[in-house]
């Protein structure tokens, strides 16, 4: 038998009404007239070199298949996962994303009490905004949890972006609703059929958070400042 999964009424009149835009590139979300950047946009602009390189060493051709592929895995998956959440019949039928939840769903049964999944929030303090995955309570620990997916398992050190990702969701809704987050989770699934299971506390990753948010807002100062450049 399925386990049925109980979800907290939250009140969703504090939450914003928006949808993420495309804004030279980067995205956004617009709320009560003010663009935020998403998170996901923020911690990305660090390791765009790397990305870079990667591209170069083995083709843009292959690289867009390869992050196209790795994309469609992870939304197929996310899916299944929430699907799974609401006690609703899976929609999905591809082999990897099935396998990938089979692989993960343990770690899902240790979910309870669900607060948000897959809700847009955002931080007046932080001036970012984005979607979290799940915050819910994780073995009775009142959680940000994400859902990842990889091709191999991960070791810490690669991974501290996702640590720094769940922090800001566990700010955004501190601000929004007011209560503390105790631990961010993360629960990566590999095809290499490794599961990984990471706990933490958001007090480590304040401060690479704001650091990292300081160093997209100059980067993409800088880059207008160049656009207006090109124009003039």
């Amino acid at each position: 038998m399925a386990k049925k999964f109980n979800f907290i009424d939250l009140d969703k009149s504090k939450l914003p009404v928006t949808k993420g835009k495309k804004i030279d590139g980067f995205r956004f979300y617009d709320i009560d007239g003010k663009a935020y950047p998403s998170i996901t946009t923020v911690l990305g602009i660090q390791k765009k070199e790397q990305l870079q390189d990667w591209r170069n060493k083995i083709g843009e051709d292959v690289a867009n298949w390869e992050m196209g592929r790795a994309a469609r895995r992870g939304k197929a998956t996310h899916t299944l996962i929430e699907q799974y959440l609401k006690g609703l019949t899976p929609s999905e039928r591809g082999v990897l994303p099935l396998g990938l939840f089979r692989l993960i769903k343990p770690y899902v049964d240790q979910i309870d009490n669900i607060h948000c999944l897959e809700t847009i929030m955002y931080s007046k303090k932080l001036t970012i905004a984005g979607q979290v995955d799940c915050i819910a309570e994780y073995n009775g620990k009142l959680s940000v949890i994400d859902f990842k997916t990889a091709n191999k398992e991960r070791q810490e050190s690669w991974i501290e972006n996702y640590f720094m990702q769940t922090t800001a969701y566990a700010q955004m809704y501190e601000e929004i609703f007011g209560k503390k987050i105790e631990q961010i989770v993360i629960l990566l699934a590999s095809e290499d059929g490794s599961t990984q299971s990471f706990i933490k506390e958001t007090k480590d990753y304040m401060t690479p958070l704001m650091k990292s948010i300081d160093d997209f807002y100059k980067y993409y100062e800088n880059l207008n400042k160049d656009k207006i450049k090109q124009e003039k």
